[in-house]
């Protein structure tokens, strides 16, 4: 639960008048590619909650940039660039993947001069072949089933403008980390950080993923639309899968399909909305932006924190 007296609400009529018509949009071929499965948003969408929002950023990157030149001034010591770093986070279907996306995009836009990299929290988890050895494949998702020294590690890396800082990859097509393949990252102006993980601090951590952020987003939602959301990004990963077998949804797709529906059905409520309640939106009043999204994905309002 949000504390009012902590955040401003702005409802999506007012967020809308806070841009200038100069932020180029997107194309509508663009929009479509960027979009999660089964999430919707519009060319409105962008134009009312992701302009203001990129204009928003850049007062945090304006400030951002100003802070370091000054300390570095007052310190007498050289300026060392580093990169913006923002946090998106939110329940599993509830389209903050989505969100990354468009706003990586708009923001290159924006920043035509800039370097805006995005990357997701799944290339941090630990192999099936580990998860399974420890006994907890059936808590993949929740906090112990992430590396996160290496996840704090990279970001460590990211901020203090390392070169050539090693990425591991996460496969959706297989539900697994893709064994001894990496993405490089080199010196990014803007890093946009994605996954349900962001916010959270672990027990044993003495640094938290969140230390790094300059920025944070939670997309927040009714459990009853996410929970619809959820069943129906399932049903439509299980149409996609049907001719291939390398899939991991493959056996789902050609077997009994009310099981599998009863099945995700389950794993939801088991695992999906556990994880929710216990991990994830408990995080949600760390973040600094809470984008609310009612029936349909439309985002009707959002928070904004005071200090």
């Amino acid at each position: 639960m949000i504390e009012n007296r902590n955040y401003y609400q702005i409802d999506r009529n007012e967020w809308k008048t806070f841009h200038e018509d100069s932020i180029p949009l997107l194309s509508e071929e663009k929009l479509k590619s960027l979009l999660s499965l089964n999430d919707k948003l519009s060319l409105d969408d962008v134009k009312d909650i992701y302009v203001p929002l990129v204009e928003m950023i850049d007062l945090y990157q304006k400030n951002y940039r100003n802070l370091r030149r000054s300390k570095s001034k007052f310190l007498t010591r050289p300026y060392e660039p580093a990169p913006l770093i923002i946090g998106v986070t939110g329940s599993v279907a509830v389209g903050k993947s989505t969100t990354a996306r468009v706003l990586q995009n708009l923001l290159q836009k924006f920043y035509t001069d800039k370097k805006i990299e995005m990357i997701t929290t799944d290339g941090f988890l630990y192999p099936n072949a580990v998860l399974k050895d420890r006994g907890i494949m059936n808590r993949k998702g929740f906090p112990e089933s992430y590396d996160m020294e290496k996840l704090i590690q990279f970001l460590l890396d990211i901020k203090t403008g390392k070169t050539d800082v090693k990425l591991p990859i996460y496969s959706h097509h297989i539900y697994d980390i893709v064994p001894d393949e990496y993405e490089y990252m080199n010196l990014p102006d803007i890093l946009i950080v994605e996954g349900i993980n962001v916010l959270q601090l672990p027990s044993r951590q003495q640094i938290y993923v969140s230390d790094f952020f300059d920025f944070s987003i939670y997309v927040d939602a009714e459990q009853e639309n996410i929970e619809k959301w959820y069943l129906e990004r399932f049903e439509m990963l299980m149409d996609l899968a049907k001719n291939r077998e390398d899939n991991y949804y493959y056996n789902y797709a050609v077997g009994n399909r009310s099981d599998a529906i009863a099945m995700a059905k389950d794993v939801w409520k088991k695992v999906n909305l556990k994880n929710l309640e216990e991990y994830i939106r408990p995080t949600m009043s760390r973040a600094d932006l809470i984008i609310h999204k009612s029936d349909n994905h439309y985002i009707d309002y959002l928070h904004i924190k005071k200090y």
